[in-house]
């Protein structure tokens, strides 16, 4: 190899449905108390495929963190205060459990799993990544500027009190 030449390197990413949905998440989470995004303001700020985004948006739905809204000033907000969402919670509603190796969900999988010695490797390491994935919350990214969440029963609960 000639020392000029550069070192190209496979690199374990982040897909780009887990990057995206972890964006439109964090997007959400920068809203002004119920006020819904459409997809389209979305893929616009965020630079997300809007047809890809539509299909993100679904699986966060049925996930459970983020609910739709009807109307004049429909849209999409998160369903939970992003302190209590985290980067585990995004990255498995658009793809499912989080495998660092195949042999770590099930080593059967894997056909040299009884010879090989890294499977421990690969479990520690999983375990490691989910663990900080998990801590990782969505408010973590909102910086000091960040509105705090108001749930549905909160703002209505407000909006109904005259000293308010």
């Amino acid at each position: 190899m000639d020392a000029w030449e550069p070192i190209v390197m496979a690199l374990m990413q982040v897909s780009r449905r887990v990057e995206y949905a972890l964006r439109a998440t964090i997007y959400l989470a920068r809203q002004e108390a119920d006020r819904a995004a459409s997809v389209s303001e979305i893929s616009s700020l965020e630079s997300i495929p809007k047809k890809f985004l539509e299909k993100i948006i679904q699986d966060l739905i049925h996930a459970g963190l983020v609910r739709s809204r009807r109307g004049a000033h429909g849209g999409y907000l998160l369903a939970r205060d992003p302190d209590d969402i985290s980067f585990k919670e995004v990255m498995e509603a658009v793809e499912g459990p989080i495998a660092l190796n195949v042999c770590v969900g099930d080593p059967h999988a894997c056909s040299v799993s009884t010879n090989c010695g890294m499977q421990h490797i690969w479990a520690e390491g999983q375990r490691r990544l989910i663990e900080y994935f998990a801590s990782t919350k969505v408010s973590s990214l909102l910086g000091p500027a960040a509105l705090p969440f108001v749930s549905d029963e909160a703002a209505s609960a407000a909006a109904s009190d005259p000293a308010g």
